[in-house]
């Protein structure tokens, strides 16, 4: 496989592009090697809509034969919805994901006792940190993300 990070850059605006016409934006674009296997892994979401499994066979094919132009190599084409309690790996999914739940666990207990909180996701900025509104208390606390060990998303 090429260069993964080079690849998935020379794609993503044709992904991003792709999505875009039919509601949705990309949580993930990841290519994994399983089984002797190179696989291509997009995961899409929409503020609007549930992502079904015909959107994503529609996005799949037709996403097929631009990607074919673009990658030189054997691949598999899995395009899905991120689950309902995915773990968020960028920072970029805390704006995506405002107004959902998650659960939060921080490095220290200086934030919270326990390590952990669960709430909703107000607002995020990259100097700040997340701004969550506990589910329990509704009180509100920002974290900033060198303080957040793992965070996932909450099916409520």
């Amino acid at each position: 496989m090429a260069d993964k990070k080079e690849l998935i850059n020379k794609i993503t605006p044709l992904v991003e592009n792709t999505l875009m016409r039919y509601g949705f934006i990309p949580v993930e674009i990841d290519f994994a090697r399983e089984n002797d296997r190179d696989i291509l892994r997009i995961f899409i979401y929409s503020k609007t809509k549930p992502v079904t499994l015909d959107d994503c066979e529609k996005i799949s094919r037709s996403l097929d034969e631009f990607l074919d132009e673009l990658i030189d190599f054997k691949y598999s084409l899995e395009v899905s919805s991120p689950g309902l309690s995915r773990k968020l790996k960028s920072e970029k999914e805390y704006l995506i994901f405002i107004g959902k739940i998650v659960s939060i666990k921080t490095k220290t207990n200086d934030i919270f006792p326990n390590y952990k909180v669960e709430g909703k996701i107000l607002d995020y900025n990259e100097e700040s940190g997340v701004l969550i509104e506990e589910v329990e208390t509704k009180n509100e606390y920002r974290i900033k993300i060198n303080d957040i060990k793992s965070s996932n998303l909450v099916f409520k």
